[in-house]
C-alpha cells in the first residue's frame, strides 16, 4: 500500500512538472515576437529622426543649388558688365563686386560639399534601416504564425495533462494528497523525493538514522525533517 501511494505520488508530480513547462513555455514564447517588436519600433524611431534630418540636408541643398546658380548668373552679368565700362574707378568697383560674388560662390560650394556628404551618409544609414525594417517585419510576421500554431498545441497539451491530473489525484488518498499540496506550494519542485545512502536528494542532507529506520520499514509516507519533502526510500520504489 505504501509503496503504490508513493508511485502515484510520482506519478501526480511528473505531472505537475510537465503542466509548469507548459505553463512557463506559453509566457515565454510571445517573448521573442515582443522582444522583435520592441527592435522594430526602435528601428522605426531612428529612421524617422534619419529621414527627418535627410530631408532638412535635402531642402539645404536645394536652397545652396539655387543660390550659387544666382550667383553664376550674377557673376556673369558683371563680366559682361566689365567689358563695356571704360571709366577705371567703375572697373574697380565692378571688380569688388565680381570678387566678393566669387568668394561667395567657393564658400557656398564648400558648404554644398559637406551637405551632399551628409546626405550621403544619411542615405546608407537609411538604407541599412529600411532593409533592417523589412528583415524584421518579416520575421515577426512568421513568428506570429508560428506562435498561433505552438501556443494553441500547448494549450492542448495543457488540458490533457490537467485532466490527467484529475484522474491521477483521484487514486490518492485526499490526507496524502492534501500534504503533497501543502508542500507543494511552499517549496520548489520536487516534492517527493529519494533518500540514497540515508541522504534526501531534494536537501541533500543526511535524515536522522531513526527517520531512516522507519524510512525502510515502509509503513508510512514521512517527510524529510530539513526540507519538509516526502521522502521514501529508493529501493522500495525499484522494487
Amino acid at each position: 500500500m505504501y509503496i503504490e501511494q508513493i508511485k502515484k505520488l510520482v506519478v501526480l508530480q511528473d505531472i505537475d512538472n510537465k503542466l509548469i513547462a507548459y505553463r512557463e513555455k506559453i509566457e515565454s514564447i510571445p517573448k521573442e515576437l515582443n522582444a522583435l517588436k520592441e527592435e522594430l519600433e526602435e528601428v522605426e524611431k531612428k529612421k524617422a529622426e534619419i529621414q527627418e534630418r535627410f530631408d532638412f540636408l535635402n531642402d539645404q541643398k536645394m536652397k545652396m543649388q539655387t543660390e550659387i546658380e544666382e550667383n553664376n548668373n550674377k557673376i556673369k552679368k558683371v563680366k559682361n558688365k566689365l567689358m563695356l565700362i571704360s571709366n577705371q574707378k567703375e572697373y574697380q568697383a565692378m571688380m569688388r563686386e565680381l570678387d566678393n560674388f566669387e568668394r561667395l560662390n567657393r564658400t557656398k560650394e564648400e558648404e554644398l560639399t559637406t551637405v551632399l556628404e551628409d546626405i550621403s551618409i544619411h542615405k546608407k544609414d537609411l538604407d541599412e534601416l529600411e532593409s533592417k525594417e523589412d528583415e524584421l517585419k518579416s520575421k515577426i510576421e512568421v513568428l506570429e504564425k508560428e506562435n498561433i500554431t505552438a501556443l494553441d498545441e500547448v494549450k492542448a497539451e495543457i488540458a490533457r495533462l490537467e485532466k490527467e491530473r484529475e484522474e491521477s489525484c483521484a487514486l490518492i488518498p485526499p490526507p496524502i494528497l492534501a500534504r503533497y499540496k501543502f508542500i507543494r506550494d511552499r517549496l520548489s519542485q520536487p516534492v517527493v523525493v529519494a533518500v540514497s545512502n540515508g541522504v534526501c536528494t531534494g536537501c541533500y542532507i543526511s535524515v536522522p538514522p531513526q527517520t531512516y529506520v522507519e524510512l525502510q520499514k515502509g509503513e508510512q509516507i514521512l517527510n524529510c525533517p530539513n526540507c519538509q519533502r516526502l521522502i521514501y526510500w529508493e529501493e522500495h520504489y525499484s522494487k
